[in-house]
């Protein structure tokens, strides 16, 4: 059983930046093989971003150039950047891996 915790959500302004972390309990594959995801109102649940054990990024259209996934394996935490907000990023982030998923941590962009 693997533990996914996120968090670092908030309320920010449009065009602001907020740094989520997910730290995985035990699982060393976890945390390198590590997806964001994240639920907006009103639309299911959508993959955000990719990193693969060999420290490639994927990430989606709708935040390409403004989010970046990154990991710490010595702190077994993945983080997910995101730059330049906007009002359409509101939503609960989820980090998961493999069937594993977090609880979720809310991102507000309002002014």
């Amino acid at each position: 059983q693997v533990q996914l915790v996120e968090s670092g959500g908030g309320l920010v302004q449009p065009g602001g930046s907020l740094r989520l972390s997910c730290v995985a309990s035990t699982s060393f594959f976890c945390i390198r093989n590590m997806r964001w995801y994240r639920q907006t109102p009103g639309k299911q649940r959508e993959w955000v971003a990719s990193i693969d054990p060999n420290g490639s990024t994927i990430s989606a259209d709708s935040v390409k150039g403004r989010f970046t996934i990154s990991r710490d394996s010595a702190k077994n935490t993945a983080y997910l950047q995101m730059n330049s907000l906007k009002l359409e990023d509101t939503g609960v982030y989820y980090c998961n891996c493999l069937e594993f998923w977090g609880q979720g941590t809310q991102v507000t962009v309002s002014s």
